[in-house]
């Protein structure tokens, strides 16, 4: 057997795990699982200390010092804030944002999968201090969903695959916009304005031309995200922002694209052997011409997003459900599930979501204002409604913002992994029986 067949034995499988839909979220569920079995065993104080490391940053005598846990959320998070940032961006520019008529029914049901949660959060929870987590159920983990979705393979409708990731990029948008106003501490004014600056650089980049991606990660990790980091305002911002600076335009069209590749593949062609396992000087160039011309080709925001989604879904999101799903569960876990804040974050998510959802797409169909996506019953939208309460990732990272009191973070903590276990199962076996009618039906 040779080498090139041993790689592809040992490769093939891996490369096609992480190309399937569902991997992802199987990966940020062993991690919640990992963290959970760590944090209840007789190494559970290993998992605590390890997030209290203090790591810092330091050059000449302005130091940064933090916790490897804030390192994670402040900054691992900030990545994941930004790849949502490109496909927001992305979305809007020519997705299924960019078209009123496609966008209207999706960020409906967004805004309603938000208003509902968070009103019934605070219907349940009559204490300040444990209101102020309200924004915890209006958040959707998209990976969780689609991976759920995706177990379901070519029988759910692609057009309700489109509707979920566009209802969840727009509940991702407003969960950006509750952390920047309402979860936003003490203002340092010089450090917002220092990073308001270099928010200007970027823009001021963007509209000069230039595609350059180490030029944005330099003015956007060392100068936005750090300024916002000492400002107050959470650093994750920074990442949304910086996002949206990003190009997303090509250098040429798909003809002009095409004419050069064929002259340059010509040429290639034409081009003197030198019957060797080495090229010519001369093929060099050509293909260092084309390697330009194909860079000319793409989008640098689309570009980054593709790149950047392995980083995210297979280690920062696994990274940051290591360090914040570690729930200790007490010796009566039946009471700890059945406290207010607990009970508040787990309906607003199951009930909150599926309701808020459902009504604002019910809503907008009634009045003829939208319709249902192609080949969808109302049965796939309830569906889809109820994987919607799967908050995870945003969930928790909401709960770390909303509370200083630990006994408060793992009350809501539990509730988000209640509700997203439930919603999980509720909605893949909604959508398992909303396949099967439509199977039956043709």
């Amino acid at each position: 057997m040779t080498n090139r067949n041993i790689a592809q034995i040992l490769v093939q499988p891996i490369n096609k795990f992480i190309r399937n839909e569902s991997s992802a979220g199987i990966i940020l569920f062993l991690s919640a699982l990992i963290a959970m079995l760590w944090a209840n065993s007789a190494w559970k104080e290993s998992y605590h200390h390890l997030w209290e490391i203090p790591l810092s940053i330091s050059l000449g005598d302005f130091e940064i010092k933090k916790t490897l846990h804030h390192w994670i959320n402040d900054g691992l998070m900030a990545v994941f804030f930004f790849v949502i940032g490109l496909e927001l961006k992305r979305e809007v520019v020519g997705g299924e944002l960019s078209e009123p008529k496609n966008a209207i029914l999706p960020i409906a049901a967004g805004v309603g999968g938000m208003l509902v949660p968070a009103a019934i959060f605070i219907a349940l929870n009559h204490t300040p201090e444990a209101a102020a987590g309200w924004g915890i159920p209006m958040a959707t983990d998209i990976a969780f969903a689609l991976g759920i979705m995706s177990l379901l393979g070519e029988r759910v409708p692609v057009s309700l695959k489109v509707f979920l990731t566009a209802l969840a990029i727009a509940d991702d948008l407003g969960a950006v916009l509750v952390i920047a106003f309402f979860y936003t501490s003490q203002i340092d004014l010089l450090s917002l304005i220092t990073g308001i600056g270099f928010l200007g650089l970027l823009l001021t980049a963007n509209l000069m031309g230039i595609r350059k991606t180490l030029i944005y990660g330099i003015l956007g990790i060392g100068g936005l995200w750090i300024a916002f980091l000492l400002s107050g305002v959470h650093a994750t911002i920074a990442g949304v922002l910086a996002a949206l600076t990003i190009p997303a335009s090509t250098k040429v069209n798909e003809q002009e694209f095409s004419q050069d590749m064929e002259e340059l593949i010509q040429r290639f062609r034409e081009a003197d052997p030198n019957n060797s396992p080495l090229i010519t000087a001369e093929q060099l160039h050509i293909l260092e011409a084309m390697k330009k011309t194909c860079a000319a080709a793409e989008t640098p925001l689309q570009k980054l997003e593709h790149g950047m989604h392995g980083l995210v879904a297979y280690i920062v999101m696994p990274i940051f459900a290591l360090a914040n799903a570690g729930i200790e569960l007490g010796e009566n876990l039946l009471q700890q599930g059945f406290t207010p804040l607990t009970l508040a974050v787990a309906v607003g998510l199951i009930l909150g979501k599926l309701l808020g959802i459902t009504a604002a797409v019910g809503l907008l169909v009634k009045t003829g204002i939208a319709e249902l996506p192609p080949k969808t019953s109302w049965m796939h939208i309830i569906g889809v409604a109820c994987l919607a309460g799967i908050g995870f990732t945003m969930s928790l990272f909401i709960a770390e913002l909303a509370y200083e009191d630990l006994q408060l973070i793992n009350q809501a903590k539990l509730g988000v992994l209640m509700a997203s276990i439930v919603a999980g199962l509720i909605g893949y076996f909604i959508l398992q029986r909303a396949a099967t009618g439509s199977t039956a039906q043709s």
